[in-house]
């Protein structure tokens, strides 16, 4: 294992110290606590969005703190769940009288601890929404029910851009249920990641093989399968996605290739090309795109493909401006 680290317990705290030194334009750090602040909340009369999980998935969710996205963000050890005192930290700190949405991942300690902090911020309204757009399985190793993934990256920007409209914390909600609704993800992986504590491969995978439906965490897929051209790959993480909304000709969509931490730019492309060409065959739109390394599994090399359905307003939602350290445009 070759990791530029330290030691293997630090990585968390040495990795927020280094967030917060390198962007004190925008971020606050609670190196304590492990939350990454926007500079300028709480603000008042808007309301506070607060994701939050294992570290490991940068630039999610700490990068996405900033103007338009999050107020806060918690991280827990890497791959997993904060705990019920940071996020309960992180929602005293960003209640500016409008209540406070909790965006979390379906994955149990996630929904757990979120769930527990809500009910220790007595004082503050909170709302939840939960992401769980992951296709490839129904239940897996962390989750009761679908994982939630590359939606979740979406949601936050859309959900930030209205927040920062000034619409009230019920409107918010509703709007991130809208996307959590329509948005769906698969994903695949060409080699497995290396958890800093563990010290070797969570998976082994042969040089001829991938593993096609993994999650972010290192979950084992559908299916193995020998390796495959990107075209064929690209149908395989499309076809599904398409058949569970399902999708229709006439949509339009955001279409969001990620990169799992490992693959390189230009093979994204390559994917993305191929993912645009089968839209176009369905008759779908690409409206937006997103194309990158914003969900990532430490440094697997693989990618997952996220459809979104938009209308105008989540188009609009979505070019609104936003300045993150990991997502910014027209600010």
């Amino acid at each position: 294992m070759k990791k530029l680290i330290n030691e293997p317990g630090d990585v968390v705290s040495e990795a927020l110290r280094g967030m917060a030194a390198a962007h004190p334009d925008r971020l606050r750090v609670d190196l304590e606590n492990r939350i990454v602040y926007r500079k300028d909340a709480p603000r008042p009369g808007k309301v506070g969005l607060i994701s939050g999980g294992g570290s490991g998935h940068e630039p999610m969710h700490g990068g996405f703190v900033g103007f338009g996205m999050l107020d806060a963000a918690c991280a827990g050890e890497v791959f997993t769940s904060p705990v019920p005192d940071q996020m309960m930290a992180a929602t005293k700190e960003v209640d500016a009288g409008a209540g406070v949405l909790h965006i979390v991942k379906n994955y149990t300690g996630d929904v757990m601890n979120f769930e527990m902090a809500a009910e220790l911020a007595e004082d503050t309204e909170v709302l939840s929404v939960v992401t769980n757009d992951d296709v490839a399985v129904q239940d897996s190793l962390y989750t009761a029910g679908r994982r939630g993934v590359g939606v979740t990256v979406l949601l936050e920007k859309i959900v930030g851009a209205a927040a920062e409209e000034g619409r009230s914390l019920q409107e918010v909600a509703e709007l991130a249920t809208k996307v959590n609704d329509n948005g769906r993800s698969m994903g695949m992986a060409l080699t497995s990641c290396t958890v800093p504590a563990a010290g070797k491969p969570t998976f082994d995978l042969a040089e001829n093989e991938m593993e096609v439906g993994i999650g972010i965490h290192g979950e084992p897929g559908r299916q193995r399968l020998p390796l495959a051209p990107a075209k064929d790959i690209a149908a395989m993480l499309v076809d599904p996605v398409l058949g569970d909304l399902p999708y229709q000709q006439g949509d339009s969509v955001i279409a969001f290739v990620n990169g799992m931490g490992g693959t390189p730019l230009i093979e994204l492309y390559l994917m993305f090309n191929e993912v645009a060409q089968l839209l176009d065959r369905a008759g779908i739109t690409v409206a937006r795109s997103l194309v990158g390394n914003y969900i990532t599994s430490l440094e697997m090399a693989g990618c997952s493909v996220t459809l979104l359905k938009v209308d105008d307003e989540l188009v609009r939602l979505w070019d609104a401006p936003v300045n993150t350290p990991g997502l910014r445009w027209g600010a």
